[in-house]
């Protein structure tokens, strides 16, 4: 496993992965992060928990017009999809647990 430091939304973030997926994890950081401060610097909506749900829904709004017959997801199931997306939720839930402590 490997430890990834990202900023979200000017908060740290220490985060593990697999070896190799280092630069995924980043780069899936700087993206959402991108997404997060355009919402806030849109001005309609406060706090961090409102922004980061409204950037996770667009994401999933974005993953999901990807998923088509054609799109670069069409040779997964439903279930390993899901799957990823549990994997993913770990990898969240593990990174910010700790950071749930400090305030």
């Amino acid at each position: 496993m490997a430890r990834v430091d990202v900023n979200i939304m000017g908060q740290s973030y220490s985060m593990v992965c697999r070896e190799g997926e280092e630069r995924a994890l980043r780069e899936a950081a700087i993206y959402l992060d991108s997404k997060m401060k355009a919402i806030r610097d849109a001005g309609k909506v406060k706090g961090n928990d409102r922004i980061a749900v409204l950037a996770a829904l667009g994401v999933a709004a974005e993953f999901l017009s990807v998923k088509s017959p054609q799109g670069p997801l069409s040779e997964l199931t439903i279930m390993e999809v899901k799957q990823k997306i549990s994997a993913m939720h770990m990898v969240l839930d593990s990174a910010l647990t700790p950071q749930e402590n400090l305030f």
